[in-house]
């Protein structure tokens, strides 16, 4: 089938799957005669799996991992379970952190007057920040969801050893 049903059929636009394809998340494509992609039933099945994690919330990267740990059947599913948990665990951290952007933007709304005058405390909020001491400091920019070096697994030895 090409790109065009393979992304009809996975839930996947075809700019996806042409990067996927790129990144190395699917094989490259057999090529049709006419020089089109052409992708059977195990494409679109992986572009779903892809889809669902992706829906998720997981990196690419995270989600070549998981490709790997679903292609390998002699894996422990407590590999799984542990590496599922730790992303259960960032998103939660995101949760936390998008809660407090709600808070704090709601307060700079609640001391604006929303009127003609140009001074404005959320403009005044943004630019001066909170005055604390992390405001000084340089700031490394927060990657949600990357994974680091090391497995699940020894990540969370306290999940895989039960």
């Amino acid at each position: 089938m090409n790109i065009g049903r393979a992304a009809e059929m996975s839930g996947v636009s075809t700019k996806m799957i042409r990067y996927y394809e790129q990144t190395g998340l699917i094989p490259k494509a057999a090529r049709q005669d006419s020089g089109y992609r052409d992708y059977d039933a195990a494409d679109v099945h992986r572009l779903r799996f892809i889809r669902r994690a992706r829906d998720l919330g997981f990196t690419v990267e995270q989600i070549g991992e998981l490709l790997g740990l679903w292609s390998d059947r002699s894996r422990a599913s407590a590999d799984v379970k542990a590496f599922a948990l730790e992303h259960v665990e960032r998103l939660k951290e995101k949760m936390a952190e998008i809660e407090a952007m709600v808070r704090t933007l709601e307060t700079l709304a609640d001391h604006c007057h929303g009127d003609d005058r140009p001074e404005c405390p959320i403009i005044e909020g943004l630019a001066e920040g909170d005055g604390g001491p992390s405001d000084l400091e340089p700031r490394e920019p927060w990657r949600f969801g990357k994974p680091g070096k090391r497995s699940a697994r020894q990540r969370h030895p306290e999940v895989c050893d039960k």
